[in-house]
């Protein structure tokens, strides 16, 4: 899965040039919390935030008139405020690496860009928790099962075989390490009789931790 395929295609844009006053605009009327900024040719050059703009918005006990706020806030260009040190990512990057690069960076939303440096979407947050929900199949109502199985080659074979065999399908399935050499395995799929397929894997020698209906 790709940034591409998951990103805000299109974005609205903020040239550097733009006043405070103009960039508040366009925030206001698309209802978003970022803007990238670029240059003449359509470059990125740096990303504004809600909070960039809170930051040089006057202050409630300021003693200016409205038109004196106005014409302050005209004069001062998205340039001079914005963030110039911008992390962006390719459009063909993988939703992981948006995802790992959020987390590292603590920021919540990243411009995408092609490989010439244009702008051309924006992935943020919420795209990425999409993202998570949609690839766990969470609002289809599925069974989730948890397992605790011992890190050994075969492991995801023979549980797999035990689906099978009882004729389930496995939707999703994903592993998380554990302490000591343990890993859990999530499993997400269609399956009328819990008990009767928890017995089986149980049989096995697996542990099944956690079972639960979700969506």
């Amino acid at each position: 899965m790709f940034v591409a395929n998951r990103m805000a295609k299109n974005p609205v844009t903020v040239s550097v040039d733009a006043s405070v006053d103009e960039a508040s605009r366009d925030m206001k009327r698309g209802g978003f919390r970022h803007l990238p900024v670029v240059d003449s040719e359509g470059k990125l050059v740096g990303f504004l935030s809600d909070r960039d703009l809170m930051r040089v918005a006057p202050s409630p006990a300021t003693t200016l008139s409205r038109y004196e706020e106005q014409a302050l806030l005209a004069k001062i260009k998205v340039k001079d405020f914005m963030s110039k040190n911008v992390l962006s990512i390719g459009e063909d990057a993988t939703i992981e690496e948006a995802a790992l690069l959020m987390y590292k960076e603590k920021v919540g939303a990243l411009p995408v860009v092609s490989s010439v440096g244009a702008v051309v979407g924006i992935i943020t947050e919420t795209d990425i928790f999409k993202t998570f929900v949609d690839v766990m199949d969470l609002e289809e109502g599925k069974t989730r099962l948890t397992l605790l199985v011992d890190n050994k080659v075969g492991v995801v074979a023979e549980i797999s075989k035990i689906f099978t065999e009882k004729g389930l399908s496995i939707d999703s399935l994903v592993t998380c390490r554990q302490p000591y050499g343990k890993y859990e395995i999530v499993l997400r799929g269609d399956i009328p009789d819990v008990e009767s397929l928890k017995k089986e894997i149980e049989a096995k020698g697996y542990q099944v931790i956690h079972t639960t209906k979700i969506g």
